[in-house]
């Protein structure tokens, strides 16, 4: 998916994920790349602080309803799946090997993808509101600046 205008926010050169802060995975998701994301190839955002909703707005996607992991890299959004696999192609070994799953079917990669991010509060648990993460810099989060 590509937008013409440049995202706002943030510098063409950085990624940003942006995630559910209700979502006990989604943190956990967060809380993983804080920790092996050495080279701080990418910033966070929860999709509802209004960082992330400007970028959802940007990215022509929806504020209110929100149900993936989007990656936002280079002026391109990323949703589901290939976002997990794009992250992941940027952290150091041995997790940028898991990036090859790119290469599966998006059809195979997207199903599994939506059947985790379907029953994720049922599986995981929600917190009540948006949870906040610690940052291991203080520009990692678009809302801590």
């Amino acid at each position: 998916m590509t937008n013409p205008a440049a995202p706002p926010l943030i510098q063409p050169q950085e990624q940003v994920v942006l995630y559910d802060g209700t979502c006990k995975l989604c943190n956990g998701w967060v809380n993983f790349l804080l920790r092996y994301d050495r080279y701080r190839t990418v910033r966070l955002a929860a999709v509802q602080s209004e960082q992330g909703k400007a970028l959802l707005r940007w990215a022509g996607l929806p504020e209110d309803k929100i149900s993936t992991i989007v990656l936002i890299a280079h002026g391109q959004v990323y949703l589901r799946a290939e976002a997990i696999f794009r992250v992941m192609g940027g952290l150091p070994w041995p997790w940028h090997l898991l990036a090859a799953l790119r290469f599966l079917p998006p059809a195979l990669s997207n199903r599994c993808y939506d059947l985790i991010a379907r029953n994720r509060y049922r599986l995981f648990g929600r917190y009540d509101g948006v949870r906040a993460v610690a940052a291991d810099h203080p520009q990692r989060f678009l809302d801590q600046q």
